[in-house]
């Protein structure tokens, strides 16, 4: 029983997303929220991009492992980025870490005009699967 990601014929071939995760049954999934760069007080981190990114990822790190996953679990991501942040500070701070072993994670990113925390240039939100022995 494994995880199995896809890059379709007729479609793309990419070497940073896949086009299709399949879960088998039985195996855990983990949804994890919106993570922006903000430290444990709520406080956004840092004006910068990247550093924002870097935070928004480490803190989706430390939810995943509160339920026994880790980035290498995840399946899918959602990258949300304010338009007017500086696009490749933002996504090329996380975009290795957004990979994994094997065939990479979905992937979906959009810029956005806005996010709910005041002063976040970023976003991401995670989907993982994990087999239980």
């Amino acid at each position: 029983m494994e995880i199995t990601l896809m890059q379709p014929e007729g479609l793309v071939a990419s070497p940073a997303f896949s086009h299709v995760a399949v879960v088998p049954p039985g195996a855990t999934t983990i949804y994890v929220g919106g993570q922006n760069g903000v430290d444990t007080t709520g406080a956004v981190v840092s004006t910068d991009a990247a550093e924002q990114s870097l935070r928004a990822v480490e803190n989706a790190r430390i939810a995943l492992e509160s339920a026994g996953a880790g980035l290498a679990d995840v399946i899918s991501w959602t990258v949300l980025i304010r338009q007017d942040a500086d696009l490749r500070a933002a996504y090329g701070a996380v975009a290795s870490r957004l990979a994994r072993d094997g065939a990479p994670p979905l992937v979906t990113a959009a810029l956005v005009a806005g996010l709910g925390v005041p002063g976040a240039l970023i976003e991401v939100s995670a989907v993982a699967a994990v087999i239980r022995d």
